[in-house]
């Protein structure tokens, strides 16, 4: 593999769109993300590949790219084990000085958090969601300033930013780095055995790669509480197709996906993690308005005629008031 940086005609990936992960209870996936950590509910539609399931989408105001965490909440799925091979560690940007808000918020709603200390000069506020999955509040200067959840009771001074980036463990760092440098991300920070890697915008949401190297690791496996995958930005079809003829070099990808509110390609990088790359466009308002996003449940056209076999299988969900205008 080689750099593609050096390729001209590369719009430069600059961070992450999304990270989807799997959950079992959709209501209390909905409540975690929206209650506690004060995200919108941005989307709620069906997994295109497992309509019989709820496709959630969370983020700031607009679900914006960068700020979106999205969950297939199976309600019968075992849960998963964190291992090599996989993103074990999902974190978000919070402004400098908010931890201590943070920490108390969480212990308020009966959840443990740990300040697991300084990380390349940031403060780490860590803490799992109700499936175990691992979240990191990452608290800095530089964190961006976004449009908060509207309906959410969390103060804008304290709003979770978007992402910061991710973790993924692996038993080696070669394979996995040669990847990232293929899509443009280089490294730029070393402790210990973390290697963080960042595309050249460095002020971008989610654009912090960080690879954790542990030889004697165990692989682990997917269920309720892990990532099933991370996704890349692409500004747009024309910048996602030099992306993917370039990827095609070297990695085996898919064809274009049409997930209706961006389009897809996939590729799993050597070490395993299944990787996205996802247009920032159309938006997550092109079937809906942005005042009432994620009240209704939004099916594809092509699965408008089983809506009603569809709705039969979904778990019933409540909205609460911090996560819909009808107060």
């Amino acid at each position: 593999m080689t750099t593609s940086t050096s390729n001209p005609i590369l719009t430069p990936i600059v961070g992450l769109h999304h990270v989807t992960a799997i959950a079992s209870d959709p209501q209390r996936n909905l409540d975690f993300y929206t209650e506690v950590l004060g995200l919108r509910f941005v989307k709620r539609t069906v997994n295109f590949d497992d309509p019989g399931t709820y496709h959630f989408y969370f983020g700031d105001d607009a679900g914006s790219p960068g700020t979106i965490i999205t969950f297939f909440p199976w309600p019968s799925a075992r849960r998963g084990r964190a291992g090599a091979g996989e993103t074990t560690h999902t974190a978000y940007s919070v402004p400098a000085g908010s931890l201590d808000y943070w920490e108390k918020r969480l212990a308020d709603n009966g959840i443990l958090a740990e300040r697991t200390g300084k990380r390349f000069d940031e403060e780490v506020l860590t803490l799992a969601d109700p499936d175990g999955m691992k979240l990191e509040l990452v608290a800095h200067v530089n964190a961006p300033d976004i449009k908060p959840a509207r309906y959410a009771d969390v103060p804008r001074e304290y709003a979770l930013r978007g992402f910061f980036g991710v973790t993924m463990l692996h038993t080696a760092l070669a394979p996995t780095e040669k990847a990232l440098n293929v899509l443009g991300f280089q490294k730029v920070a070393e402790e210990g055995n973390r290697v963080r890697f960042s595309s050249p915008d460095g002020t971008t949401l989610g654009n912090h790669i960080d690879v954790v190297v542990d030889p004697g690791a165990n692989y682990g496996s997917s269920g309720a509480g892990s990532v099933h995958h991370i996704a890349f930005r692409a500004s747009d079809d024309a910048a996602q197709a030099a992306w993917r003829e370039e990827i095609a070099k070297h990695l085996s990808v898919t064809p274009v996906q049409d997930r209706d509110y961006f389009h897809s390609i996939y590729f799993r990088e050597p070490g395993g993690v299944l990787f996205e790359l996802a247009t920032d466009n159309p938006g997550f308002d092109i079937d809906e308005p942005i005042e009432t996003l994620g009240e209704a449940l939004l099916v594809p056209q092509w699965l408008e005629a089983s809506r009603s076999l569809i709705e039969a299988r979904l778990l019933p969900i409540t909205l609460s008031q911090s996560s819909t205008s009808q107060k």
